[in-house]
C-alpha cells in the first residue's frame, strides 16, 4: 500500500492540496496530513503515518523536506521506515528507497538538503548582523513614535492621565503604554 504524507508549516499562509493532489495521482491510497515545522520531532500524524507502515508498505512524500529538514531526523526516519520492512518515495526528487541505489541516492539529497537549510540560515544571520550594523533592527515597529512617547510619558508621570486613558488617546493596547514606562524607569535606574 502506498500511504501518503503530507505537511505544511504555517496554516494561515500555506496549504496541503497541492501535495495531497500529487500524492493521490501517484496511487497514495491513505493520506495523513498535518500542520507542523519540518525541524520539529513531535509530529503526530507523522508518528501515525509511520505506525500504520506495514511489511512492503510505501511512505510516499511529495517532496524530500516535508518529512525532514535535518539529515540527522531523516536517516532516523528512514531507519524506522525499513525497520517496518517498508519503503519510502519522494516524487519531486523521484527517490525511491526500494532498491539500494535509491537508498543511496536518498542518503546525498538528504546532505544536499541539510546544507542548503544551514546556507539558508547562515546567509539569513550574515544579513541580519549586516542590517544591525547600519541601525537597522528587525521586527515591528514601534506603535508610537519619538515625540509620541515622550508625550505619553509626560502625560503619565505628571498625573493628567492615567496609563490606559493615555492608551485610549493613542489608540494602542495598555500593554504598550506599560511596556514604555517599564523601559524608561528601567533607562533611568541604569
Amino acid at each position: 500500500m502506498l500511504i501518503g504524507y503530507a505537511r505544511v508549516s504555517r496554516a494561515d499562509t500555506q496549504d496541503t492540496a497541492a501535495q495531497i493532489a500529487a500524492l493521490r495521482a501517484a496511487g497514495a491510497e491513505k493520506l495523513f496530513e498535518e500542520t507542523a515545522s519540518g525541524g520539529r520531532w513531535d509530529r503526530p500524524q507523522l508518528h501515525r503515518a509511520l505506525e500504520h507502515l506495514r511489511p512492503g508498505d510505501v511512505l510516499v512524500v511529495w517532496k524530500l523536506d516535508r518529512l525532514s529538514r535535518s539529515l540527522k531526523d531523516l536517516l532516523h526516519l528512514m531507519e524506522t521506515i525499513a525497520a517496518a520492512s517498508a519503503g519510502f518515495r519522494s516524487l519531486t526528487e523521484a527517490i525511491d528507497t526500494t532498491p539500494p541505489a535509491g537508498r543511496m541516492l536518498m542518503h546525498m539529497v538528504g546532505s544536499f538538503a541539510e546544507f542548503e537549510r544551514a546556507m539558508i540560515r547562515e546567509r539569513t544571520k550574515v544579513g541580519l548582523e549586516s542590517a544591525r550594523r547600519h541601525g537597522r533592527i528587525g521586527g515591528r515597529r514601534p506603535k508610537l513614535k519619538g515625540h509620541q512617547q515622550t508625550e505619553v510619558l509626560e502625560m503619565v508621570a505628571s498625573g493628567r492621565k492615567t496609563a490606559s486613558e493615555a492608551a485610549r488617546l493613542f489608540g494602542v493596547h495598555p500593554a504598550t503604554i506599560s511596556r514604555l514606562m517599564a523601559r524608561h524607569r528601567q533607562d533611568h535606574l541604569a
